[in-house]
């Protein structure tokens, strides 16, 4: 069985021009597991091909998929200059995605694994299919297509990355293929159990508070189909959370019955963060986040911009009204 056969000839050539060359593996700024467990995987498989890899990403790991990291190296911010290393990408839909500081010490990018539906190919080499459920699944037929060496903490970190970006294999892109990879993970030393106990159930006091504070702040609009709560600015400070204890809280914004988008906004000194999250993939939250300048997923999306909490509220809420009028135009059309 062949996993990603569009992609056989395009990885071999790839394969080949990596030999010899010293990569840094890149991963977007606020890291998930997917991300890190992408990150890990593909700077293992290089090194275990005798070629020299290492890991950079703006932000910290957070603690909750540090487990992911063993012995793989990363360097962080503080640490980042330019030693000569070419820049493979990896689940950034583009090449801002990465941070500020990364894209300037590296403006070429030798190769970009993705899966974000508004990744439109910005290295040499692009591994993008938009149908999979994450980057981890694509690297993972890619390892499997072509025979490559698996380690248990490859194995580890891709089932990892396709258990958290399917939402724990809950949202529609979750396929028959990402069963067959994960069968095949776990085979080779990957625990489910592991990964979920060191994902699901080791939330901090922090982020407890930060939840409460995100539900008392929810708001309706649109007859109930938006649901959007705000983290105003100081509030991390306020509860001893971290910007990394955001992570999953507008899903409870989402699960509500009747709601078809659930909305996070963060208010931070001088920039509002927003993820919004859909129901349903006919909702094209890429589009809309990429009316101000952000992007994603077609049910997941992101975006940052420097506006008042205010106006970006009232401007959010007319973009999403607007995109659920067109989703029930043609949704009439069909009826």
């Amino acid at each position: 069985m062949s996993y990603y056969p569009q992609f056989s000839e395009p990885f071999r050539r790839f394969l080949s021009e990596a030999a010899g060359k010293q990569f840094v593996v890149v991963g977007h700024q606020r890291p998930d597991g997917d991300c890190v467990g992408s990150q890990v995987a593909l700077c293992r498989m290089l090194r275990t091909r005798g070629i020299d890899a290492v890991c950079m990403s703006q932000n910290p790991v957070p603690r909750r998929i540090k487990f992911l990291v063993g012995d793989t190296p990363f360097l962080y911010r503080d640490a980042l200059v330019h030693d000569g290393r070419v820049a493979i990408f990896t689940d950034c839909a583009d090449h801002n995605r990465a941070g500020d500081k990364v894209r300037q010490l590296y403006d070429e990018v030798f190769a970009s694994f993705d899966h974000h539906i508004s990744n439109s190919g910005f290295a040499q080499h692009n591994f993008v299919d938009k149908e999979s459920a994450a980057t981890a699944e694509i690297l993972g037929g890619l390892f499997f297509d072509h025979d490559l060496q698996i380690d248990v903490t490859i194995a580890q970190a891709l089932y990892t990355g396709i258990m958290t970006d399917t939402n724990q294999f809950r949202i529609s892109s979750t396929s028959e293929r990402v069963f067959f990879l994960c069968a095949k993970l776990v085979s080779l030393g990957a625990s489910p159990a592991w990964a979920g106990v060191e994902i699901y159930e080791r939330e901090s006091s922090g982020k407890l508070k930060l939840l409460q504070h995100y539900l008392g702040s929810l708001r309706f609009e649109c007859s109930g189909r938006l649901c959007l709560g705000v983290l105003p600015n100081g509030i991390f400070e306020q509860v001893g959370a971290m910007v990394e204890d955001t992570e999953g809280l507008v899903d409870y914004a989402r699960a509500i019955e009747g709601v078809d988008i659930g909305v996070l906004i963060e208010e931070r000194t001088g920039v509002i963060k927003a993820s919004l999250r859909a129901k349903s993939p006919a909702f094209r939250m890429d589009t809309v986040a990429a009316k101000f300048d952000g992007g994603g997923h077609a049910s997941a999306a992101g975006l940052n911009c420097s506006d008042s909490l205010s106006s970006f509220y009232s401007k959010l809420v007319a973009a999403l009204a607007q995109r659920l009028a067109e989703v029930d135009t043609i949704a009439k059309k069909w009826d």
